[in-house]
């Protein structure tokens, strides 16, 4: 009897408005299944392969997001998730037109999440979060199975040293690498430059191919007092795998893109702890830069010319006994960047030469 009282005041009422609420009722659910869902994909997938430093790609996709501020956040994995391409960089923005794009070291998968403003990703993970709550939607890719790239590998001081060629955030944003930018002269010298080529700033950078551990470690380094405040002259170990926590020590030669007098520091990394860095000043002319790390203990040196025994000259020395590594598959690098280059203005090349390198047990 109520079904048959509504029938008759649905009945009762003029074909205007009931056509206008039909219409108000479709209207709704179109309304409704139009608005679109969260979603992200991965349109160029990187190559399978073991992480390290040299091994990054590009990766790319594209995302529907449904509010302000809504980003992606990759992971690659390789014995964990690693948070990419950096810990420090951990988010890539999602463009005007949907696309977003980014670098990341090379892994067995790949991962993109769509993730709402403020959210705090985790640099190393065993398992990813699942989709709801902060992660609006994810995606997980294998890496494209293709033969090992082959890096260029050149001969230093009786060594052999790899030839980076790929992206490196050390100089406070992502910079390019490129191996035409280092080569050894007649005299067994190495040179790295930095500069402008076909629009593109890229940079230069060696790492030893093996691994030594604790021991003495020495350069000889020719003058650095005429470069640009915003280039920087890197001299460090530093262990490759090791995306979480980069175990360095630090010989560099820069002002950091500051008018001021002291040109060179010491470092043991984490760097912004206070105790952790020490500032001097090089003058011109040619000069040797030593470390010395045993269980404990990294005492840093500079001489002036290339002599470091008795008799030698001290321009200065430190000695580090806290945050100091130990020794895993570490590898020495020298390079060679501008600091922040987008907002240094340095726009003519640079060069620095690297006379010798040796190293005691």
């Amino acid at each position: 009897m109520t079904r048959l009282r509504h029938f008759l005041r649905l009945e009762a009422l003029p074909p205007v408005i009931l056509l206008g609420g039909v219409l108000a009722l479709f209207a709704g659910c179109n309304f409704r299944s139009s608005q679109p869902k969260p979603s992200v994909t991965i349109t160029h997938v990187p190559r399978a392969g073991r992480g390290g430093s040299e091994n990054v790609e590009q990766i790319s996709g594209t995302a529907t997001t449904t509010a302000a501020g809504q980003q992606i956040v990759l992971y690659a994995r390789t014995d964990s998730w690693w948070v990419q391409p950096f810990r420090s960089r951990s988010f890539t923005r999602v463009e005007a037109d949907s696309t977003w794009s980014n670098v990341t070291h090379v892994g067995a998968e790949y991962a993109a999440l769509l993730v709402v403003p403020g959210y705090h990703p985790q640099a190393k993970i065993q398992q990813l979060p699942s989709v709801g709550g902060d992660v609006l939607a994810m995606v997980i890719v294998k890496g494209i199975e293709t033969s090992p790239v082959t890096s260029r590998v050149i001969r230093f001081s009786g060594y052999d040293w790899t030839v980076r060629a790929a992206p490196s955030a050390r100089g406070g944003e992502m910079n390019q690498y490129d191996p035409d930018n280092v080569s050894v002269d007649q005299n067994g010298y190495l040179h790295l430059r930095m500069g402008d080529h076909n629009g593109v700033w890229s940079n230069a950078e060696v790492s030893l191919t093996r691994s030594l551990g604790y021991g003495t470690y020495r350069f000889v380094v020719q003058d650095t007092a005429h470069l640009p405040p915003s280039a920087v002259v890197g001299m460090f170990t530093v262990d490759d795998r090791d995306q979480d926590v980069r175990s360095e020590l630090d010989i560099e030669l820069s002002r950091w893109g500051k008018p001021v007098k002291l040109n060179a520091d010491y470092t043991v990394q984490p760097y912004y702890l206070p105790e952790n860095t020490v500032h001097f000043s090089v003058p011109a002319g040619t000069f040797t830069h030593t470390l010395h790390w045993e269980p404990g203990e990294a005492l840093f040196k500079t001489f002036y010319g290339t002599a470091t025994g008795p008799g030698a000259r001290e321009l200065t020395h430190h000695v580090f006994t806290s945050s100091v590594p130990v020794p895993g598959i570490e590898t020495i690098h020298i390079d060679l960047y501008d600091f922040y280059h987008t907002t240094s203005g340095l726009t003519h090349p640079s060069e620095v030469v690297i006379e010798k390198f040796e190293y005691l047990p």
